[in-house]
């Protein structure tokens, strides 16, 4: 079925409108290793051989929770390049993190660049730079733009791990002639779950090339590095009640901070290990606490946990693992402030309760098994969350039982990565 161009004609045009909005955005999102240009599709540096399969995700989350796809997609077609591209500066240290951990050999097949911006000349120039034998999106990163100049040029477009919570559900039906003419040009969509395909499919994502295999986050596995980190962490902290707030968003703090005071009356050694989720607001946040008066210790700085630290702010990026591993009870933030959420299954895979707020609607396929099994619990106010923080560090052993169950409800789901490279080898042959 053909599609009119009007509406990524006119989703261009408005690109061009605001591109002074988004110059200074992407000017902000920079890496010093990476040039300015590469959002424009030029200056991409040397690549690794062809032939190659190109990436993309948008950030830090995203990354971490394709790792299994990309160590797969290595090992699965030895004789391609991988080509990574994120968004945002965080997402780009996350995937340079990513590729130092992986073999010498692997390393130099898997590269990291920026993804250009989706104005049409930048598209097409990036497309024909890297000639990719397959594009894959991770979640919600429906780019008209480089979908179509990908279709042009005869490229398979897969949609991997596809996700569409109600809120952005209800941002693309505005825009539903330009998601209908996008979504026609895939070739392949792995939805997280019936609803997630559903909403795509209203949108006009094809019946016959939507498939329902789950969510990649059950496939993530935890590092042993984070658990070795958090015993070097632990040794200086010493007998005390832990608990680790991370991804914590704007607004939050203050209220994390407020549940901290409420548990310090039942729990004075009570310590509270703060991890914001973007590293812009690291100064910010160690502001807050400093002006209410808390006695902070921060990780950047290589400050000790002493026995009068009350909050130990991790403002590094690449260790909210090992932080969390810390603790005897995690929260997961943009919770307790309606922003949908963080990933709760990272502190699940460390076998740690969880405690969120009531907005996980972004999170809500892979919430669900955590909350049937009793490992996540949903707290609507400090009150509640300092309650449930003091019913966990009251019974220890009630604290690993639940752990312990949120990490045989993660195993029990696994099996997406073998169904997701199974669907792309249709896309692309072993």
């Amino acid at each position: 079925m053909a599609f009119p161009a009007w509406p990524r004609l006119a989703y261009s045009v408005v690109l061009y409108v605001l591109s002074p909005l988004i110059g200074w955005r992407i000017w902000r999102e920079q890496v010093l290793t990476y040039s300015r240009l590469q959002r424009l599709g030029l200056r991409l540096e040397p690549l690794p051989p062809a032939p190659r399969i190109w990436l993309h995700c948008a950030s830090v989350g995203e990354v971490r929770a394709a790792r299994p796809l990309i160590e797969g997609l290595l090992a699965r077609y030895p004789s391609h390049s991988l080509l990574l591209t994120t968004m945002t500066a965080t997402g780009a240290q996350q995937a340079q993190t990513l590729i130092s951990e992986q073999t010498a050999a692997d390393q130099v097949r898997l590269a990291h660049r920026f993804l250009p911006l989706d104005f049409p000349g930048a598209a097409k120039r990036f497309v024909r730079r890297i000639q990719p034998e397959l594009a894959i999106l991770f979640e919600t990163e429906l780019w008209p733009n480089l979908i179509h100049a990908c279709y042009q040029q005869g490229i398979p477009v897969a949609v991997v791990n596809g996700r569409l919570s109600p809120r952005a559900y209800k941002r693309y039906q505005r825009l539903r002639p330009l998601m209908a003419s996008t979504l026609a040009e895939i070739s392949w969509l792995a939805a997280k779950s019936s609803a997630d395909a559903e909403r795509f499919n209203d949108l006009g994502c094809s019946k016959d090339i939507t498939r329902i295999v789950g969510s990649l986050k059950f496939e993530l596995v935890s590092p042993g590095s984070a658990i070795n980190e958090s015993e070097c962490l632990l040794s200086h902290y010493g007998e005390r009640s832990v608990w680790v707030a991370g991804s914590t968003r704007e607004g939050e703090e203050a209220l994390l901070l407020e549940a901290h005071c409420q548990l310090l009356r039942l729990y004075p050694n009570a310590l509270l290990v703060l991890v914001p989720r973007h590293p812009q607001r690291f100064e910010e946040v160690a502001r807050l606490c400093q002006a209410e008066g808390w006695r902070l210790s921060r990780r950047s700085l290589q400050q000790p946990v002493t026995a009068q630290t009350q909050i130990y702010l991790g403002d590094t990026l690449g260790e909210l693992s090992a932080l969390y591993a810390v603790g005897s009870v995690a929260f997961v933030g943009g919770s307790l402030v309606p922003l949908g959420g963080q990933n709760v299954l990272e502190p699940a895979a460390l076998a740690k309760p969880v405690l969120c707020g009531p907005s996980i609607e972004n999170f809500a396929d892979v919430a669900e098994p955590l909350l049937a099994a009793g490992a996540l619990t949903l707290v609507d106010n400090t009150e509640a969350l300092a309650e449930a923080l003091a019913s966990y560090f009251a019974v220890p052993e009630r604290a690993k039982r639940d752990g312990q169950a949120g990490r045989t409800a993660i195993e029990a789901h696994k099996g997406v990565l073998a169904r997701t490279l199974k669907g792309l080898e249709g896309l692309l042959p072993r």
